[in-house]
């Protein structure tokens, strides 16, 4: 049975460019490894990150940067999180607004990382 997720892949135009983005926005630590995939780590998952060109396999049929749309969990004040997305200069698309996630209802903020990828960052409200 499955019961969560260890890892995504992000396809990206510029490694550094995202590896930047997401460490300084979101506090992910990068972790490189030869022969594997960068992999910017938080909490107990991870996301691998492949440059276009530079992908390892096995990899989707089609990799293209800025496909994704995914949602991350905070256990922090979405006002505080709007707060820290203003000083990091990163435009706010959409929210906060309510929506339901897998455990039930949530505030969600959503904005776009370097290749406009969508990322949803959420908080529950119970």
């Amino acid at each position: 049975m499955i019961v969560g997720i260890d890892h995504f892949v992000l396809t990206v135009a510029s490694l550094e460019a995202t590896c930047d983005f997401y460490q300084r926005v979101l506090g992910f630590k990068r972790i490189d490894t030869p022969g594997r995939p960068t992999a910017l780590v938080f909490g107990n998952q991870k996301i691998n990150v492949h440059e276009i060109g530079r992908t390892f396999e096995p990899k989707a049929k089609s990799p293209t940067a800025g496909s994704a749309d995914f949602c991350l969990i905070t256990d922090g004040p979405i006002d505080q999180f709007l707060a820290s997305l203003d000083a990091s200069r990163v435009a706010v698309e959409l929210g906060p607004v309510e929506r339901t996630g897998a455990l039930g209802a949530m505030m969600s903020v959503y904005f776009r990382d370097p290749d406009d990828n969508l990322v949803e960052v959420s908080r529950y409200l119970s």
